[in-house]
């Protein structure tokens, strides 16, 4: 009985390695974990256009209607989002032309950084 007990853990072992390894070979688009949450932690330098609707200072929310936001697989559409530094609020008014950056935080999306589009 134990025999039988050792020889199905290690057998559970050698299909664990194997398919670590299979998930990692060359070409198969698989990156080692810390590789990925390295990945995931990097905020995305491409910024987003947007025309804004609303800005409310008293919430420190900003309403944008937005074209794609890549780093957070976004499609365009018109929403609220909270802003990093509420100062960022004084620079815009409903009308301007943007480009902006956004990340998720705490299961809210943050405007991080916001200038006039040119």
């Amino acid at each position: 009985m134990k025999s039988l007990k050792i020889i199905l853990v290690l057998a559970a072992m050698s299909i664990g390695a194997a398919h670590a390894q299979s998930t990692m070979a060359p070409g198969s688009g698989a990156m080692p974990m810390g590789e990925a949450k390295k990945e995931a932690a990097k905020p995305s330098t491409e910024m987003a256009d947007g025309e804004i609707r609303k800005v409310d200072k008293e919430a420190k929310k900003i309403t944008i209607k937005h074209g794609e936001i890549k780093n957070l697989d976004m499609p365009g559409m018109t929403m609220v989002f909270q802003v990093k530094d509420a100062a960022m609020l004084d620079t815009v008014k409903a009308g301007d032309r943007v480009r902006f950056k956004a990340e998720s935080a705490g299961g809210a999306i943050i405007v991080t950084e916001i200038q006039q589009a040119k």
